[in-house]
C-alpha cells in the first residue's frame, strides 16, 4: 500500500511536442493535472523531467504552471535514472515508493520504472496519467512495467490509497480535485 511518508511522484516528459501527439491526449492531461494537484494537497515531493527540451519543447503549460516552485531535470536518456541529477534529487527525498506519470509509457515510463525497480524502489505506474502515441504501445508499456514488477494504479486509486480515509481537510480537497 502507498503511504504519504514514503511516496514521491515522478512526472516524465509532459512536453509540448510529445503531449500533442499522444493517443487520448485530453485524458492524459486531465489525469496528470489531477494527480499533481492531489500530490500537492498530500505534500508529496514531485520530480519532473524534460526529454531534450531544445528539440521537444518545454513542459505543457497545464503542468508547468502547477510546478512553478520546482525545476525540471533535463535528460537525454530515455530512463530518468540515466541522469545523475535525477538520481541525486531522488536520493535526497528519502522515499521508497514512486508513482510514475507521463510519456511515453512504452519508452521513458517503462525504462524509468525498470531502473527504479532495479534500485529497490516500489513503483506504481498511474495508468490514466501515462500515454503513448498508440493505444497498443500504451498497453505494451503498462504490460512490460507490470511484468518487471511495477504495480499499475489509477489517479483516484493512488490518491485515496494515500489518504486512507474519508475525513479531514485533505480528503475534502481531494474530492474537489477528482470530481
Amino acid at each position: 500500500m502507498l503511504n504519504i511518508e514514503d511516496t514521491a511522484l515522478v512526472v516524465v516528459d509532459m512536453q509540448e511536442k510529445l503531449v500533442r501527439v499522444m493517443h487520448d491526449m485530453e485524458t492524459l492531461v486531465q489525469s496528470a493535472v489531477k494527480l499533481i494537484k492531489g500530490a500537492q494537497v498530500l505534500g508529496l515531493p514531485i520530480l519532473w523531467t524534460e526529454q531534450n527540451p531544445e528539440g521537444l519543447g518545454p513542459t505543457i503549460p497545464e503542468i508547468a504552471e502547477l510546478l512553478t516552485d520546482l525545476r525540471p531535470v533535463t535528460k537525454l536518456s530515455f530512463s530518468c535514472c540515466g541522469e545523475a541529477s535525477f538520481e541525486e534529487e531522488l536520493e535526497t527525498l528519502g522515499r521508497e515508493q514512486i508513482l510514475i506519470a507521463g510519456i511515453e509509457s512504452h519508452v521513458c515510463v517503462y525504462q524509468t520504472a525498470a531502473d527504479l525497480l532495479d534500485m529497490g524502489f516500489d513503483v506504481e505506474v498511474v495508468s490514466d496519467a501515462v500515454a503513448s502515441r498508440t493505444p497498443e504501445n500504451k498497453r505494451i508499456g503498462l504490460d512490460k512495467c507490470r511484468e518487471y514488477g511495477a504495480s499499475i494504479t489509477s489517479v483516484e486509486t493512488a490518491l485515496f490509497e494515500l489518504i486512507q480515509g474519508a475525513e479531514g481537510p485533505q480528503f475534502k480537497e481531494l474530492i474537489k480535485i477528482v470530481k
